[in-house]
């Protein structure tokens, strides 16, 4: 459904009177809390299915999990790409990749099977950002990225995501977000 609106979405978005970037980032942020209504509703629903443990999400509360989990943590990564698109050509498919390999080493780093679910991640974490990042508006004036903004970008995203989730085990650290080798030292 994104790819055949994609056009349509472009449109709308280049009309907000909101600049690109923050145009970028909110939109990228509903993308990714529609993602996070879904899973909640699925560990939601696993008692139906016959096993109430399974959890998709860190909790059954939508509101936890995007404000302690994980929509708090993603969002940095957008303002990355939105500054990043702003400076750099990048393609949409690029976007898509890099952002999916992000969350393939988010899940990772959770302790999750996220290398063998690799090409599940990168479609998952990809679909958050392909509309914003294929409604952003194009440049020619803008240089087209080197080689080293490839690494730059995932590493970036990374950064950005690991000093928000640092802040929010320091608020919250009674809550299941993230696995304990991301834990604070105790003091």
């Amino acid at each position: 459904m994104m790819y055949l609106a994609r056009n349509r979405v472009r449109g709308l978005l280049r009309k907000s009177p909101l600049s690109p970037g923050s145009t970028f980032i909110l939109f990228a942020t509903l993308l990714a809390l529609l993602e996070e209504i879904v899973t909640t509703s699925l560990t939601n629903l696993a008692p139906a299915f016959g096993d109430g443990r399974a959890f998709i999400t860190a909790s059954r509360n939508f509101l936890e999990v995007v404000l302690w989990h994980s929509v708090i943590v993603i969002t940095p990564m957008f303002a990355v790409w939105a500054w990043l698109l702003a400076r750099y050509r990048f393609s949409t498919a690029s976007v898509v990749l890099l952002f999916g390999i992000n969350g393939v080493l988010a899940e990772f780093l959770i302790g999750g099977p996220a290398l063998l679910m690799a090409p599940f991640w990168i479609f998952v974490y990809g679909l958050m950002i392909f509309l914003p990042a294929w409604s952003f508006p194009t440049n020619t004036e803008r240089p087209a990225p080197r080689w080293f903004h490839y690494p730059l970008a995932v590493g970036s995203c990374l950064l950005a995501s690991a000093a928000t989730a640092l802040v929010v085990l320091s608020l919250s650290p009674h809550l299941p977000h993230f696995s304990a080798t991301l834990a604070l030292p105790k003091s």
